[in-house]
């Protein structure tokens, strides 16, 4: 096992040895493969296709619901990611999920309005998935799988000459399982973590109450039927991103209060 770690290390910092370093916005270092240029028109490509193939609600209040939310937020970014072509869609699915690509792009599902319930709810969830974009999540994350898919590759030959096929095979394939669970999965989480951080100190800015939260995600428990565990997880234990939304948002109060005081006050709706 120990053979195995070390392996995937290895490939890792192969991989990674060709991207750049850059810096998100809560002070942590990232490694980047692409340019935000690529990855704006993938997302807006992205986007394009799944309005093709998924059913939208052309106009009407939950159009214009989310589009109050995404403007009343997107001021409060720094001036390259607020210029954005922002435009968002509302799909019809009862699945309570939403998400935000690059290039300005927001999705929010119609099952989604059954769990937010107000719109300082909503603000937390629109401006979770907008701190993906903001933190370059989508990059950072396929750099990082290219990294590891790339460096397990040039392991695989190495071991492969030495070792035969079965080497190899126990390189790319073990090694590929390890990197997913023990390098990329629990990364994720940390990607999560800091757009919880990003999209709730944005509402606070914006004039939506960032302690209603923490309240969203008791409303997802209340509303799921259990889920993986946290190691295996993309998304932190609810309880543990209920605490930690709980525990930030006396801090952004003063945030809240400055931004309703100046006259933000957001009236979009429920």
């Amino acid at each position: 096992m120990r053979w195995k770690r070390t392996m995937v290390a290895a490939a890792l910092a192969l991989g990674l040895a060709a991207c750049a370093t850059t810096t998100s916005p809560t002070g942590r270092t990232q490694y980047m493969a692409y340019s935000d240029g690529e990855l704006n028109q993938m997302g807006a490509q992205a986007f394009n296709e799944m309005k093709s193939k998924k059913k939208t609600v052309s106009g009407g209040q939950q159009s214009a619901y989310v589009q109050c939310v995404v403007n009343a937020l997107v001021p409060h970014l720094p001036p390259e990611w607020r210029n954005l072509p922002w435009e968002s869609a509302v799909f019809v699915d009862d699945t309570p999920n939403a998400f935000a690509l690059p290039g300005g792009k927001v999705g929010v599902n119609t099952g989604m309005f059954k769990v937010a319930r107000n719109q300082d709810q909503l603000a937390a969830v629109i401006g979770h998935e907008i701190g993906h974009v903001y933190a370059r999540h989508t990059n950072e994350r396929v750099s990082r799988q290219s990294a590891t898919s790339t460096g397990l590759a040039v392991l695989g030959a190495l071991a492969g000459a030495r070792y035969g096929q079965t080497g190899s095979d126990l390189v790319t394939q073990g090694g590929g399982m390890a990197a997913q669970v023990g390098l990329l999965l629990p990364f994720s989480r940390t990607q999560e973590e800091e757009a919880d951080e990003i999209g709730q100190r944005l509402m606070a800015q914006a004039g939506f109450d960032p302690a209603q939260a923490a309240t969203l995600w008791q409303n997802m428990i209340a509303a799921s039927q259990g889920g993986s565990p946290e190691w295996l997880s993309t998304h932190p234990d609810p309880q543990n991103r209920i605490r930690a939304l709980e525990a930030r948002a006396p801090s952004l109060q003063p945030l809240y209060q400055a931004a309703r005081d100046a006259g933000r006050t957001p009236r979009c709706g429920s």
